[in-house]
């Protein structure tokens, strides 16, 4: 419920006209409470005159408001909610932002005994305060370069502290306060199309609640409601206008790590190529991504806080239910879920695990085909790239995926069926790709090694079932390379073997959600939140780097190793190394999340890259590719 502003025209009175001492004007001001609500209402409308005064206000004019606000404190036993329903209006549309201190101050403490008096002011004063925590509308242009300033900062500081100081005087009041301002703040959570200060200034003072005395009660509902909020943002960032244009140049055949590794600035059909212009092509102008970024990064900051104060677990936990609510059936979603990436970095050991075994669980055990294959393309995406994740822990995990996937091939006895089998398909898919990125690490530790060689991953992907024929010609290609040239394996030499250029049988198992090409933790590309997630991610070429290493040993004589070994680190500088990388003639194809009919518009070597295993494009590629 809201009070709606006075409309009619209000003349501000005389200054001599109210010419009182504080205690007269203090009883004029209940008189004229009580005789308002008789019928004669001529001081009222000035004292309401005086509230609702818009105008910039002279020192004078300041000292007068002043005063009616602390008449108003000590009447509030006078003020009835119908029958001044005028000056609540002028009192409840006020705006901390328009004033000083001492203005402040007074409205405050007005709103504190107005909610201590009635239970039904308690709504209205919140609402005004939460009102607050943006400035207002009618001056955005203005407030936008203001708070750019020193003295906007300062405005900033002085307006939020008595809004939050004053949430806890009117919570010791009234016990019920948070729970009445958690729907408060819910329902006036701004939309999409608000502009970007404005928006990150409502979810720094929802992260400031959660984090004070009233988060034992309200702290999850703000972080429930800002993740919500960030999915709205994240799913409105429309890839096909990006994909048409774009995706036919090769931008996407590498990552965008692998830009920055150059000192020369690489030239693409005359343009100059670098990561920051990727980004600019991509989100330059794009309001909505550079919303998202911005509260990614206010989100980051907060679980950094949150882990210097040991709350991160508890915060946590909220998020993840959050995460299986929204997130994990947000399949559009892009940058939404790197929340969950960043707190599990800042603790692996508590919140990776429980990520983890979350995932794990949802694929294992739950109840829709489709969150289960989006869990498990998530479980795949996180154990791939996140760099602070142990090798012995990813093959812990592996061994649960591959016990699920190797019981189900002992229960079915028919052939190949992309969509009865679905699930199945999406768990081996996710096998595969972990491999891919963690089978070096893996091997090189003797006992995990044994540990991988005791899975009965061969048995599956020999089943009549054919795995390999259905998961993504180009993860299946990259896998079975990788576990040739490791020998850790019995697989096929080639992928040859199957015949399929085009796997229509991935796309069916995906269905119209694509979920056989959904990696969720693909590299950022939003330029703020990027710097959060870089220290701690898995590119490819990190990856790729040493799998080339080997291949060159082992195209070598034997005589040859020991001085291909010395050479490589005394000999090559750096521009010869980029050179020495284009006598390698590495398909485009190789390790493509892209479906492979789409391969050919990549347009070969791009001056001196190898393929990377996931090309900078949308967690879920469209339909068309």
């Amino acid at each position: 419920m809201g009070m709606e502003l006075v409309t009619q025209q209000t003349v501000l009175p005389d200054m001599d006209e109210l010419s009182f001492t504080d205690s007269e004007l203090d009883y004029h001001v209940r008189n004229a409470l009580k005789a308002a609500v008789q019928g004669d209402r001529d001081f009222y409308n000035q004292l309401v005159a005086v509230i609702h005064h818009k105008d910039r206000l002279v020192p004078e004019e300041v000292a007068l408001l002043v005063t009616c606000l602390k008449a108003l404190i000590g009447a509030v036993s006078c003020i009835h909610i119908v029958h001044h329903r005028s000056l609540l209006a002028a009192i409840f549309g006020m705006s901390l932002w328009n004033y000083g201190t001492d203005v402040m101050d007074a409205l405050v403490e007005l709103l504190i005994s107005l909610a201590a008096s009635s239970g039904q002011y308690v709504d209205l004063c919140l609402e005004m305060l939460v009102t607050n925590f943006m400035p207002p509308s009618s001056s955005s242009a203005h407030f936008i370069e203001f708070l750019k300033q020193p003295r906007g900062l300062d405005k900033k500081r002085q307006v939020l502290d008595r809004i939050h100081s004053t949430f806890q005087d009117i919570a010791n009041l009234v016990p019920l306060t948070p729970l009445r301002l958690e729907k408060i703040i819910r329902d006036r959570m701004p939309n999409i199309y608000t502009k970007e200060p404005f928006i990150v200034m409502y979810v720094e003072n929802m992260l400031r609640l959660e984090s004070g005395a009233a988060g034992k009660l309200v702290g999850g509902s703000m972080l429930v409601t800002i993740m919500d909020r960030l999915i709205d943002l994240d799913v409105e960032i429309a890839w096909d206008d990006i994909l048409q244009d774009d995706f036919c140049k090769g931008i996407f055949d590498m990552e965008l790590e692998d830009l920055e590794g150059f000192s020369d600035q690489v030239q693409q059909d005359g343009n100059e190529l670098t990561r920051e212009s990727v980004i600019q092509r991509f989100f330059g102008g794009n309001l909505v991504a550079e919303k998202l970024d911005s509260l990614l990064v206010l989100t980051f900051e907060h679980l950094e806080s949150c882990r210097e104060s040991g709350r991160l677990i508890q915060v946590f936990e909220t998020l993840l239910q959050s995460f299986q609510k929204t997130v994990l059936t947000a399949y559009k979603s892009k940058f939404a879920q790197f929340v969950m990436f960043y707190a599990c970095s800042l603790d692996p050991e508590n919140c990776g695990k429980m990520f983890t075994s979350t995932l794990v669980n949802i694929f294992v055990s739950g109840v829709y085909p489709a969150w289960r294959m989006s869990a498990v393309a998530y479980l795949a995406s996180y154990l791939s790239r996140a760099k602070f994740v142990a090798p012995s822990f990813v093959a812990t995990t592996l061994e649960s995926l591959v016990k699920w996937c190797f019981d189900y091939c002992n229960n079915q006895d028919g052939d190949i069926n992309p969509k009865a089998h679905k699930v199945f398909y999406a768990g081996c898919q996710a096998i595969l790709y972990v491999l891919c990125f963690r089978m070096r690490s893996m091997i090189s530790v003797p006992h995990l090694r044994s540990q991988l060689l005791l899975l009965h991953i061969e048995d599956i992907l020999k089943h009549p079932l054919k795995p390999l024929q259905v998961c993504l010609p180009s993860i299946v290609e990259e896998f079975l390379r990788l576990a040739k040239t490791n020998q850790i394996f019995d697989v096929p030499d080639t992928f040859a073997d199957y015949g399929m250029l085009e796997s229509e049988l991935s796309r069916a198992f995906g269905g119209v959600e694509r979920l056989d090409v959904f990696f969720p933790f693909d590299p950022c590309l939003l330029r703020k939140s990027d710097r959060f997630i870089r220290p701690n991610f898995v590119y490819w070429s990190m990856v790729r780097s040493s799998y080339y290493e080997d291949e060159e040993a082992e195209s070598a004589s034997d005589e040859d190793i020991d001085e291909v070994g010395t050479n490589m680190a005394d000999n090559i500088s750096d521009d010869e190394g980029i050179a020495h990388f284009d006598e390698f003639d590495y398909s485009l194809d190789k390790m493509s999340i892209t479906p492979r009919d789409s391969s050919a518009k990549f347009g070969g070597r791009i001056h001196g890259f190898v393929q990377m295993p996931s090309k900078i494009r949308p967690s879920t590629s469209p339909e068309s590719l």
